[in-house]
């Protein structure tokens, strides 16, 4: 997909970074398209070697507060997701706006889809939530974005991270419901529940879980570049995008249970309002443009006002 923060390199850097990276020759390579903010390539080295490396929006791209210098938060995700048994590619080299990491076997599941049985999906899901139970025991010391905005508590950071989004969309033109600090504010309360920060992807949508769908097994992670230290229950909307974690049982089951209080679910709302907030802005800086990015706000703005009206279903 196109976008403004796809920075584009010519053949001559791309090899000069193989070499810096791997210390061989590159032979093959080509762009990986699916993604819509960094620039990714699937390079191959004169000595068999498959890797991907991915490359930050050029010095000087608008972008939204939350994405500035993400590349570092995802290296540092990566380290720790992997030392915590977490299935990720092993980070390779990193440098200023630059990424290299092993290249993951089999596909992301949103490609697979067609191809798994309903047995394997149920096995697959099971094994993710385990997976992203472990992802849930990494601590960390406050809350927040690594790179800001954040604070000392949870309700603190989150609020300041919803502001940050709100003060985005004025600066790209991007028109939103009136009102929204104030309803963030008033429910901010159920917040003050989570006291320990943890690890969280945010982007555990089908295109980040690369699986194999004949063992069935999940191969790995992608993509932590969103992550940030808080309440492990942000993670359930991506792993329902647009659906409702309770209606995912072999996940909770392979996750350990989770009892959805009426305040837990008011927390996920807050974490889809959130998202969705960001969905609708994020498309501005990146030049979205076209038919089809149209189509894809309106939706995005449908299950917004759902969930702002209190039916999370939307239309």
């Amino acid at each position: 997909m196109h976008s403004e923060t796809k920075r584009k390199l010519t053949e001559s850097e791309l090899s000069s970074i193989t070499r810096r990276a791997t210390g061989a020759g590159l032979v093959e390579h080509f762009e990986l398209t699916d993604g819509m903010f960094n620039a990714a390539h699937r390079l191959t080295t004169d000595d068999g070697r498959v890797v991907v490396l991915k490359v930050a929006p050029p010095p000087g791209t608008p972008l939204m507060t939350y994405e500035r210098d993400i590349m570092r938060t995802e290296a540092m995700a990566f380290r720790l997701m992997g030392e915590h048994g977490v299935p990720v590619p092993e980070v390779l080299h990193v440098e200023d706006g630059l990424l290299v990491m092993s290249c993951l076997d089999g596909g992301s599941w949103a490609s697979l889809e067609q191809r798994i049985t309903p047995g394997a999906r149920a096995a697959l899901r099971r094994e993710l939530g385990g997976i992203v139970a472990r992802l849930h025991r990494i601590g960390g010391d406050s809350f927040g974005y690594p790179q800001g905005p954040g604070g000392d508590t949870w309700r603190g950071a989150f609020l300041a991270m919803a502001a940050s989004v709100l003060a985005d969309a004025e600066v790209f033109g991007v028109g939103l419901p009136e009102g929204l600090s104030d309803w963030f504010q008033d429910r901010s309360a159920v917040l003050d529940e989570v006291t320990t920060p943890v690890l969280v992807h945010f982007d555990l949508w089908p295109g980040n879980i690369f699986v194999d769908p004949a063992t069935p097994e999940v191969v790995g992670i992608i993509d932590p570049e969103r992550a940030f230290w808080g309440d492990p229950l942000a993670d359930f909307v991506s792993l329902a995008l647009f659906g409702d974690i309770e209606d995912e049982p072999d996940f909770l089951a392979g996750y350990g249970g989770m009892d959805m209080t009426p305040s837990r679910r008011e927390r996920v709302r807050l974490y889809r309002v959130y998202l969705y907030l960001i969905m609708i802005v994020e498309g501005a800086p990146r030049g979205f443009v076209g038919a089809e990015h149209e189509e894809s706000r309106r939706f995005y703005r449908g299950k917004l006002a759902a969930d702002l009206a209190g039916d999370p279903a939307g239309e």
